[in-house]
């Protein structure tokens, strides 16, 4: 040791001094008592919240809700935390809705499992931001292992990169951004990010299947491109997209004078959780040279499993790829992902800021995970909730769950289809099922069917989801929850009945 050099004691004692005056609310080394005993009451209210629910929705109506909220004054804080829970729990945890429960068969809200809560807190606590090397030295490179690993589970090369984003529609639109992008530098050598829009982008057009995710159009439109862009090809008796005008689409966009530049496939549909011909859908986007992106925000799950992988078959020859591991990999939100299969192309995106990744620093040495986000510089580090659970679970635990869920699926499918009340309109590849509840002596089923939703919402004892195809109402289940079993289903189907014979005579 130099004369210049302290002991590391001293070096420690001196880098930490203690807090004075009114800071003792800084996530600090002074105030870790005050941050374990805060964590500590608020996980006695999570406690609650898990033993107190046994129904999913408390079924309060959205104007006595806005009431409780609105009459809090902001302005007056509270005197201690057993005060602040007690009006959290009075105006959000007794009303909030229970997705870890059997009878939510609703949206695509998964369980989330332990391993991912306990990274939560690190995530939430250090709370790194992810956008340069200096601000999160090991997440950049953990993340950016996450990343390699999930292209690898999609059949991607060394050449893929991709980044975390805060979910599928965020990433939807980075996939048609590259498609817009890439296509224009590549036909045109015209530079979009320098220049805008060039003069043909009135006629460009992205094809989709008519039950692809709503984002589409959203993201056409934040694009510039209009919703006009974006030409809906129907689908089949699954609500897969249809090859054949697909093919006969694209051919009368290309008469009328238009454009293609891309297509989205879509891998588990919202509402019917099928896949689109993703080998065929690639063979045409081959031969046009053209942009394929995959929307597996659902059906990535699929990834993971051995009995189930063969569905994906062709995902692995698109160009890009939205993940969303919030709803299939059981994490919470949010925990999505945008990978490239070249990730050359991701220079469209790069920016430079002196202040954050100026020109001249080297990425190879010092990684900038900026340079591969479209719209986030400050970005959670989410990855680390997936590390946790990976290395906790691993890939064949995650992957049973979803067998798990998509066996569970085919039996309630055919205890649908068995049952005379009931009319089953698809199968699935995943886990949604639409139906309706029939009575021979009410004429009106879309009547009939919406009654019987809003009964089981106010009623709070069962959420399910529902949608309309070719404008008649129907009941949707979306099974994402592997803890819940046919007994459960059978139960919500009875409820179902009852409330359905119900109907004439209740009103």
């Amino acid at each position: 040791m130099n004369n210049n050099q302290m002991p590391a004691g001293d070096i420690l004692g001196a880098s930490l001094p203690h807090i004075s005056g009114n800071f003792g609310n800084i996530f600090h080394t002074d105030n870790y008592d005050h941050y374990r005993s805060a964590v500590e009451e608020t996980l006695d209210l999570v406690g609650t919240f898990l033993h107190r629910n046994d129904k999913p929705f408390s079924g309060i109506e959205a104007k006595e809700m806005k009431g409780m909220v609105q009459q809090i004054d902001l302005n007056q804080k509270l005197s201690s935390y057993q005060e602040l829970l007690e009006e959290v729990d009075t105006i959000y945890v007794k009303h909030a809705t229970a997705f870890h429960l059997p009878q939510y068969v609703a949206h695509l809200n998964c369980p989330i499992v332990i391993p991912a809560l306990a990274g939560e807190i690190l995530v939430s606590a250090i709370n790194s931001s992810q956008d340069t090397y200096d601000q999160s030295a090991g997440g950049t490179f953990m993340e950016r292992k996450l990343i390699d690993w999930t292209a690898e589970q999609i059949g991607y090369g060394t050449d893929s990169d991709g980044v975390f984003t805060a979910g599928g529609s965020q990433s939807n639109l980075m996939g048609l951004v590259m498609m817009r992008d890439c296509f224009s530098q590549k036909r045109y050598n015209h530079n979009i990010k320098l220049d805008g829009l060039p003069a043909e982008a009135g006629r460009f057009r992205i094809f989709v299947s008519d039950k692809s995710h709503f984002s589409n159009l959203k993201n056409a439109s934040i694009m510039g491109l209009g919703e006009k862009c974006i030409v809906k090809v129907p689908t089949d008796e699954r609500f897969c997209m249809d090859i054949t005008l697909l093919k006969k689409y694209m051919k009368r966009e290309e008469q009328l004078g238009n454009i293609p530049i891309g297509i989205v496939a879509t891998a588990g549909t919202t509402d019917f959780g099928n896949v689109d011909p993703l080998e065929d859908i690639a063979n045409i986007a081959e031969h046009h040279n053209i942009w394929m992106h995959v929307d597996a925000a659902y059906g990535c799950a699929l990834l993971l499993s051995e009995k189930y992988r063969h569905l994906l078959n062709g995902i692995e020859r698109a160009d890009s790829v939205t993940i969303d591991y919030h709803k299939s990999f059981f994490q919470p939100i949010s925990s999505s992902a945008f990978i490239v299969k070249n990730k050359r192309e991701l220079r469209i995106l790069k920016h430079h800021a002196d202040y954050l990744n100026p020109a001249e620093m080297d990425e190879e040495e010092i990684p900038a995970q900026i340079n591969k986000s479209i719209i986030q510089s400050t970005r959670r580090f989410d990855a680390l909730k997936l590390w946790f659970t990976l290395r906790m679970m691993g890939k064949d635990q995650l992957a049973e769950y979803t067998d798990t869920v998509i066996d569970l699926t085919k039996d309630v499918a055919s205890m649908i289809a068995e049952n005379p009340h009931f009319e089953l309109l698809s199968d699935t590849d995943l886990s949604v099922l639409v139906f309706r509840y029939i009575r021979s002596d009410v004429g009106d089923l879309n009547a009939l069917n919406q009654y019987i939703k809003m009964k089981l919402f106010y009623s709070g004892e069962v959420l399910v989801a529902s949608t309309k195809v070719d404008g008649n109402f129907y009941l949707k289940f979306t099974f994402l929850n592997p803890i819940t079993t046919t007994e459960d289903v059978h139960q919500i189907l009875n409820k179902i009945k009852a409330h359905g014979e119900d109907f004439g005579t209740a009103n």
